[in-house]
């Protein structure tokens, strides 16, 4: 039996804590950068993310700390993996480490993900920096 595998990826953004967080847990900033789904901040929370031709993925928020650490169950009853974010400032900005785990790499299922989410990740980290950069995040979201 393999041990499970993971993928953990670190990034930082010119952008302070407040608003990685935001984009992490807003869900109408969250579908612009990497899935649409009901994500919030609070432990025991359970929301699903439309995964597109995925199909949407059922996940639980297992811990939450205001701008520092959100974690949930991802794919709960299938992939059975678990997302780690964590917030790490820096210099004016974020230090983002994201750890995705779990994956059965004794099954096709866990294999194929972890083959497709490796080179997946970076892409959608790309594109929460660009939504990070956007004026639109700003005027969409100042009240």
């Amino acid at each position: 039996m393999s041990a499970p595998a993971r993928i953990q990826l670190e990034y930082s953004y010119a952008h302070p804590p407040s608003k990685v967080w935001k984009a992490l847990t807003d869900p109408s900033l969250h579908a612009r950068w990497w899935a649409a789904g009901d994500v919030r901040p609070v432990v025991g929370h359970r929301f699903d993310l439309d995964m597109g031709p995925w199909g949407k993925q059922p996940c639980e928020v297992l811990q939450a700390e205001h701008e520092r650490l959100l974690k949930y169950r991802f794919a709960t009853g299938t992939l059975d993996t678990t997302i780690t974010w964590e917030l790490i400032p820096e210099d004016g900005g974020t230090r983002l480490r994201l750890t995705h785990e779990g994956f059965n790499l004794d099954s096709p299922l866990g294999r194929k993900a972890l083959e497709g989410m490796k080179p997946g990740w970076p892409k959608v980290l790309t594109r929460l920096e660009i939504l990070l950069g956007n004026g639109a995040f700003e005027q969409a979201h100042c009240h």
